[in-house]
């Protein structure tokens, strides 16, 4: 769709919640459901939980090094057997190829797919905190305004998911963002489906104008 350099980090969108970040020579991928053209390929994968449109085997099959690895929660395990996976869960901090990475919660509160069953349950997925250069990243995964992005402390760059029905709406991640305060604001995971349509242009309406919203 897009893309943003932020202090010589490169952030590129391909839709939904794929990304791929780059610095210089090196660069990963978050949750390629979407594959850019180039198809380049990459030694580090993250991935935010097991549903098909964030732990894409295929797609991480086809732009992962011989010798690269993937970052992600259990859930994921028995889709990437025959890879280098490394099992992370909420709490996690670890740094991989220079690149500093903490793993923090991603969870539904409101979103519900049967009485008292959240698509998202606490434990399930993850986000993270990524720095590169000295610039944070935030990929909150499928997620609604909870509690600890409160706590997330410095965010430079946060990728936020706007659609609804399995993760914040407009309005919340508009809450979300003002209450994250990053530099920068991304919208994420809408409109790739009939259930999460949403304008990005209605999130960027709420955010506080000390936020930054870029629409990649």
């Amino acid at each position: 769709m897009g893309e943003l350099v932020v202090n010589g980090v490169k952030i590129e969108h391909f839709g939904h919640a794929s990304f791929r970040i780059s610095y210089k020579d090196y660069s990963f991928y978050i949750d390629p459901y979407i594959k850019p053209e180039d198809g380049k390929k990459t030694e580090l994968i993250l991935t935010t939980h097991e549903h098909f449109d964030h732990c894409a085997d295929g797609n991480i099959r086809d732009l992962l090094e011989e010798v690269g690895s993937v970052v992600a929660p259990g859930g994921c395990f028995g889709q990437l057997k025959g890879l280098d996976v490394k099992i992370v869960a909420a709490g996690d901090e670890f740094d991989l190829d220079g690149v500093a990475i903490k793993v923090v919660p991603a969870y539904n509160v409101n979103k519900f797919r049967a009485p008292n069953e959240p698509f998202h349950p606490k434990g399930l997925g993850v986000g993270y905190l990524i720095t590169v250069n000295k610039t944070t990243i935030y990929h909150a995964g499928d997620t609604d305004f909870i509690p600890e992005m409160k706590k997330l402390g410095k965010v430079d760059v946060a990728l936020l998911p706007i659609g609804g029905f399995f993760t914040m709406d407009f309005r919340e991640a508009a809450q979300a963002a003002n209450t994250i305060r990053p530099k920068i604001a991304i919208p994420m995971h809408y409109s790739t489906n009939d259930k999460i349509k949403a304008d990005p242009n209605e999130f960027k309406k709420l955010v506080d104008k000390s936020v930054r919203v870029e629409i990649v």
